[in-house]
């Protein structure tokens, strides 16, 4: 079977350039998968992912937000997501979703998000949870939970970092992987953060998924999947995590699948169990797909 990585560039409604990176393999498409990464990294970290998905014969797509990727990079932009702020980054998925189902029309669209992007796919259900099949979360948490308690949940994750051991790095709460964590910190593109304008957009934008009731909108059906490192310092051995699953049950979620990786860190998709993370999450995008249309 023969697998094909591309990239395009397109224009957001703002005119701001949205790079996407696509992966397919042999048609015929089953399905679409568009992934959302996380705040200091970029798409490309999500290859091994996206490649499986497409063997299994999904279209993957996963675009380069603001503030982040190569052109970050370029204009020297890294962590700052305009005036538009996080609206802007959420409505640049939007975009891409647009794209991705022009090419392959009548293929379910599956949403997967990374952290900051699962943040942004909540907020994305929201205001379209009409156009979308399924949805997966990982890395995540309730970040309103998670700032009231704390001063930042991420300054939280740096000092809770592998507290029974020393660390090596200051990124070490992200993977017990140490070539992982390498890689992470040698990438240009890795390791910075959203500026405060641009924080404070996404705590204002999440708002809105801690109301009650707010995820009413999303239909009682969608097959939702959160899958999470056992040991991820953000969750507070789960206790920002918990609270999130089940606003969406409450909400009249029904179809809702809960991963805990023993051990894991944040990116349980670069750790070092993450064959069977990749492999639980194309069987969990195969099972969902067997409903397609049936909602």
């Amino acid at each position: 079977m023969s697998l094909l990585e591309t990239t395009h560039r397109l224009s957001a409604d703002d005119g701001h350039p949205i790079d996407v990176h696509a992966w397919t393999a042999t048609p015929p498409v089953r399905g679409v998968v568009q992934i959302a990464h996380g705040m200091g990294e970029h798409a490309r970290r999500y290859r091994a992912l996206a490649e499986a998905l497409a063997v299994s014969g999904m279209a993957v797509y996963a675009n380069e937000h603001r503030g982040h990727g190569e052109e970050a990079l370029r204009r020297q932009e890294k962590g700052e997501l305009g005036p538009r702020g996080f609206a802007g980054l959420v409505a640049d998925m939007r975009r891409v979703s647009d794209f991705a189902q022009a090419r392959h029309p009548g293929a379910p669209l599956i949403l997967i998000g990374h952290s900051m992007g699962s943040f942004a796919v909540k907020v994305y259900l929201l205001d379209h949870a009409a156009r979308v099949h399924a949805a997966a979360f990982t890395g995540t948490v309730a970040l309103d939970l998670a700032e009231a308690g704390n001063a930042s949940a991420w300054k939280l994750a740096d000092k809770a970092a592998a507290p029974a051991v020393v660390r090596r790095t200051p990124f070490d709460w992200l993977s017990r992987d140490e070539a992982q964590v390498d890689a992470y910190i040698a990438d240009p593109l890795c390791g910075h953060r959203l500026n405060v304008k641009s924080r404070q957009s996404m705590y204002a934008a999440y708002a809105r998924t801690a109301a009650p009731g707010a995820f009413r909108v999303v239909p009682a059906k969608m097959p939702l999947l959160f899958f999470v490192g056992g040991e991820d310092a953000m969750h507070r051995k789960l206790a920002y995590f918990e609270p999130l699953v089940e606003r969406f049950r409450s909400a009249g979620a029904t179809d809702i699948t809960v991963k805990v990786y023993p051990g894991a860190r944040h990116e349980v998709l670069h750790e070092t169990n993450r064959h069977e993370v990749i492999a639980d999450v194309v069987a969990w995008v195969q099972r969902v797909l067997g409903d397609a249309g049936q909602r």
